[in-house]
């Protein structure tokens, strides 16, 4: 019988660890353009990070839940599709619904594309 992986030595407490939770999210390619949305009830725009770097975006939110004391931490990360411009992506926030939208170039087969800036970090309206 095992003791409690609390008491070993060589890791950390598990209660010191935040637990992370899944976020909801659909993407598109339409047109040129690259549309992320992430569903993230009950979370201010304030509280969300949003970063692209090496050509992968990663999503950061948390939450409070005052009467629980109790904090939930959210997070993502999604390749971006070849050609995304991430520097040129913007953010929308609204009604638990985040939606990052940025453009695309168009690759022909044996053409390169442009590479990704690093880092970048949106701001959240």
């Amino acid at each position: 019988m095992l003791s409690d992986p609390t008491d070993w030595a060589c890791f950390p407490v598990m209660d010191t660890v935040p637990e992370t939770h899944g976020i909801h999210v659909e993407e598109r390619l339409t047109d040129g353009t690259y549309v992320l949305l992430a569903e993230l009830p009950g979370v201010d725009a304030e509280d969300i990070e949003i970063t692209v770097t090496g050509g992968i975006l990663t999503l950061r939110a948390q939450r409070s839940v005052v009467t629980a004391e109790k904090q939930f931490v959210y997070g993502h990360y999604t390749p971006l599709p070849t050609g995304a411009k991430g520097d040129e992506a913007t953010a929308e926030h609204q009604h638990g619904v985040l939606t990052i939208t940025m453009p695309v170039l168009e690759t022909r087969p044996g053409s390169g594309a442009t590479p990704l800036r690093e880092p970048l970090s949106l701001t959240v309206p």
